[in-house]
């Protein structure tokens, strides 16, 4: 009996695991229509997507500060993301990609960010933007365990978003 119940949970689980955690809209704007995620999603989504192509173009012209890389590799294993963006989103075009970019350079796990997608008006599937206060995108935010060390919105303060990244990682003790 035990085996079956274990069986059946299992199942559940891929079953759930595999179901879609994002949506796609096309919306009009400026006059032509623009596709939209919203929910969980993931770099690898973004790459293969042609509609997105703003993502590799940005990954292809940016070198990562070699400060900012050590300072993630050195802290990777007690750290993990919550990345709130717009694919509608000028300032996520330009942040996110050499987000990804940072970590890749520094062997990070991707799998320890949690990547949502929002609409226009900062909202995604899941209502988690509302429920941390996400008001600007992209928002990237740092956690050691599940305490916040902090965020990075937008361009950051200073307008260089990964210094202030690294800086909030060296928070962790």
């Amino acid at each position: 009996m035990k085996k079956i119940i274990l069986a059946a949970v299992l199942m559940s689980t891929s079953i759930l695991s595999q179901a879609q955690q994002y949506e796609v809209a096309l919306e009009d704007h400026n006059g032509k229509q623009e596709k939209i995620y919203r929910g969980h999603i993931s770099d690898s989504l973004l790459r293969a997507d042609t509609s997105f192509k703003w993502f590799a173009e940005g990954e292809k012209i940016y070198e990562p500060r070699p400060e900012v890389v050590k300072t993630v590799k050195k802290n990777s294993s007690q750290i993990w993301f919550k990345v709130f963006m717009g694919t509608w989103c000028p300032d996520s075009h330009y942040v996110i990609p050499r987000f990804y970019k940072i970590l890749e350079a520094a062997g990070y796990d991707k799998g320890k960010v949690s990547l949502l997608a929002v609409d226009r008006s900062k909202k995604d599937k899941g209502k988690i933007a509302e429920n941390l206060n996400v008001t600007r995108v992209p928002t990237i935010i740092v956690y050691q365990h599940d305490t916040e060390l902090g965020r990075v919105v937008e361009y950051g303060e200073t307008g260089k978003f990964d210094v202030e990244l690294a800086d909030i990682i060296q928070k962790v003790k």
